[in-house]
């Protein structure tokens, strides 16, 4: 466990002086923070900086503070399919304990690797709401269902080729005889 110290100014650190440690206690809050960077999977991802609409609790308990919470947040990227410009909208709940201390966490103080600690009455929801975000987006995000992609031979989109769009198809190994035609009067009088 490496605690480090969180500045209060940053806009994902949460200050939990108002629940001081009285098991019970609530608040509920509906900020609009800035997205983190780099929270995105492949072809998709929230933007920088865009608007993330967070509606959390945060319950003091026993052995820490309890946050939970709905956060809302656009989406840009591009089909997997066909390629072109997509945007929408993801929407993520999440609920993690923070404890006051190592202590708290499991008896003889022994800390789990993935338990989050209260930096003093600080508490950073970033890493939460990352793991949230990136563990909901698709991997292979789609304009629509029926999406048909592109063609595998030219690239052209499918949707716009028409029915009639295709490609002939000549086995490698009969190359070598296309264009060899013999007309042979013989054969045809038999």
């Amino acid at each position: 466990m490496t605690q480090r110290t969180l500045d209060p100014r940053a806009p994902w650190v949460i200050s939990t002086h108002d629940l001081g440690r009285r098991p019970g206690s609530m608040r509920k809050m509906t900020p609009v923070l800035p997205a983190p960077v780099d929270l995105a999977v492949g072809m998709i991802g929230v933007p920088k900086d865009a608007d993330v609409e967070l509606d959390i609790r945060l319950e003091a308990v026993m052995e820490g503070v309890l946050v939970t919470g709905t956060a809302r947040a656009p989406l840009h990227g591009e089909c997997s399919r066909c390629l072109d410009p997509l945007t929408s909208e993801i929407e993520v709940d999440f609920q993690e304990l923070f404890y006051y201390s190592a202590d708290d966490a499991l008896p003889g103080g022994a800390g789990g690797e993935d338990d989050l600690f209260l930096d003093g009455e600080l508490l950073d929801l970033e890493p939460v709401f990352r793991d949230a975000v990136v563990l909901a987006l698709p991997l292979s995000p789609v304009c629509s269902d029926d999406c048909a992609g592109l063609c595998t031979e030219c690239g052209v989109k499918l949707a716009e080729a028409g029915p009639d769009h295709g490609h002939e198809k000549l086995d490698s190994r009969w190359a070598s005889l296309q264009g060899l035609v013999v007309d042979n009067k013989d054969d045809q009088e038999g």
